[in-house]
């Protein structure tokens, strides 16, 4: 796999019609795997053509357009997460042993944006799947996102305090406990896909099953956890280590999410592609705009530590890019994002346009 040359895209020479497009390579065993940066063709049709709307219409012609209803995203994903939240409280009841189940509802359901399992809905409906089909896979991606967070904020990883507003699983119920309320969540994500998912074939459930554990398993979230742990405090971690770090640790949950969704809801092998790398330009994405606002928001704001990753001397996109080319490069990503649901219905994608924007536009 060819070397990323970031130079071509930061330097200041390319005007914004000849900006580059980043494509992604699938999630590998490569140390440190690397996207290529190619031109974007200019378009065929110039504003130089002289065949233009109004040259074609006449004074009596008149175009008839029909008003089609603005989609409402902030209802959208109030109703989306009320259902996810409901379905994750039913799942997860408080039964013996208390001790453990309490530890694991208290960060499973102590809120959150609720963007993957959203996510997973949404792209099973775009390839015309049923929201309560996705929904155990919806529900067991953020039960993985929560073992994530609760694994993350250990004093061994990155020793946090405060998640969402709160004070983390393991200052609550003890390190020990943590630890085994996120490995309950991890394997009761699995058992709940395997014994909830109605209204799709065993094929798909098994196939769906088999794609989440490559996310999140040595290739995926936990490859881009151990190499972050051993970039801190490294001078040459540069560009294309970053991108494995965040491609692995967050993006590969996201595409897991949106993929699971796709394959539930019988999407194609080409309907699933799309939407896979839709997915990876969207986690690459979450996490640009996460190091901007690590940067440029509080503690208050973000509803977690701000600023620890400058703290831990971590190597980030501001730090590495500065914050008005992370912004760029998030914008970029954004675009690329968007471009792969071409070709789907745009009513029904329309929740995953928007859950792009909200991503890029976040402020906590």
């Amino acid at each position: 796999m060819s070397a990323v040359n970031f130079n071509a895209w930061l330097h200041p020479s390319f005007t914004r019609s000849r900006s580059p497009t980043f494509l992604f390579h699938g999630l590998t065993n490569s140390p440190i795997p690397s996207f290529i940066v190619t031109k974007r063709p200019r378009d065929k049709l110039c504003s130089s053509s002289p065949f233009t709307v109004s040259a074609v219409l006449t004074k009596e012609e008149t175009v008839e357009t029909e008003e089609k209803p603005a989609f409402n995203f902030k209802s959208y994903m109030v109703q989306k997460a009320d259902a996810v939240n409901q379905a994750l409280d039913d799942a997860v009841p408080l039964r013996e042993p208390l001790r453990i189940h309490e530890a694991m509802r208290y960060s499973l359901l102590a809120g959150g944006k609720r963007v993957r399992p959203v996510l997973c809905v949404a792209a099973c409906e775009l390839v015309g799947g049923a929201a309560a089909t996705a929904m155990p896979a919806a529900c067991a991606v953020e039960m993985i996102h929560t073992m994530s967070l609760i694994h993350d904020d250990l004093p061994c990883m990155d020793n946090d305090d405060l998640r969402r507003g709160k004070p983390t699983n393991h200052k609550v119920f003890g390190e020990d406990v943590a630890v085994l309320a996120g490995d309950a969540l991890l394997a009761f994500a699995f058992e709940h896909i395997a014994g909830a998912t109605v209204g799709a074939s065993p094929p798909r459930i098994v196939r769906a099953l088999g794609e989440l554990a490559r996310a999140i398993g040595a290739e995926g979230l936990v490859a881009g956890q151990v190499v972050d742990i051993k970039s801190e405090g490294l001078d040459d971690v540069g560009l294309e280590r970053l991108e494995f770090i965040h491609l692995h640790k967050t993006a590969a949950l996201l595409e897991g999410a949106v993929v699971l969704g796709a394959i539930l809801g019988g999407g194609t092998d080409e309907e699933i592609e799309k939407l896979r790398k839709f997915a990876r330009y969207i986690g690459l994405l979450f996490q640009v705009v996460d190091d901007i606002l690590d940067v440029t928001k509080s503690s208050q704001e973000l509803g977690k530590t701000a600023g620890k990753d400058l703290a831990a001397d971590k190597v980030t996109y501001p730090k590495l890019l500065g914050i008005e080319k992370s912004k760029e490069f998030s914008a970029k990503l954004n675009k690329d994002a968007q471009d792969q649901l071409s070709g789907f219905d745009p009513v029904k994608a329309a929740p995953l346009v928007a859950l792009a924007n909200y991503i890029a536009y976040r402020q906590n």
